[in-house]
């Protein structure tokens, strides 16, 4: 799956992306606001990402910003399944934050998360991230109230985590015997 959104072009992860890819997220001010990421990332580490399968309920892209001198990588947005709940993830190299990357990122998954299936999207932050209580505010996502320990292997200890979510609406179904919201045009048209 590839998606185009204003800025980004988001792709599937190549095996040649394991260098660049390493170079951005060998970071721990990036790495300590993930969950899965190992710490220290090594280049073991993002040539496994890297040549990972593609899920099509649960895809990870990575996240690029097409230029004159082609595209290079800015982060990573992905949707997983944990403890039975669809959740999002996302990560945006250093160099590239405060662009709004990582919001743009996010609403582009959001829109495919609604065309595979999934009604409600969870994402969670570590409580000292306000910029991703930020992009989560940003993308549509409203705090449940829940505070949950979270773990990141660049952090000692686990810390507390808000829990955000979305309910996505249904794709609409203007094949279909419902008119998909178009009975208005219907109308006009008859008239």
């Amino acid at each position: 799956m590839f998606m185009r959104s204003e800025r980004l072009f988001l792709r599937p992860s190549w095996p040649e992306d394991w260098a660049e890819l390493h170079a951005l997220i060998d970071d721990e001010a990036v790495v300590r606001n993930l969950a899965r990421a190992p710490w220290p990332y090594s280049p073991d580490d993002a040539r496994s990402f890297a040549a990972s399968d593609q899920g099509t309920r649960f895809p990870q892209f990575v996240v690029t910003l097409p230029g004159v001198a082609g595209a290079r990588l800015v982060g990573c947005v992905a949707l997983a399944v944990e403890d039975g709940e669809t959740i999002i993830g996302y990560w945006i190299a250093r160099q590239h934050w405060n662009n709004g990357y990582a919001t743009e990122a996010v609403t582009s998954l959001l829109s495919l998360a609604s065309t595979l299936g999934h009604r409600r999207i969870v994402a969670r932050h570590f409580m000292d991230n306000a910029a991703s209580a930020r992009v989560l505010a940003k993308a549509g996502f409203r705090p449940t109230g829940e505070i949950r320990m979270g773990r990141s292997a660049a952090r000692r200890d686990a810390e507390p985590t808000v829990i955000h979510a979305i309910d996505l609406s249904q794709p609409l179904n203007c094949d279909g015997p419902e008119d998909g919201g178009f009975n208005p045009m219907r109308t006009l048209r008859a008239a």
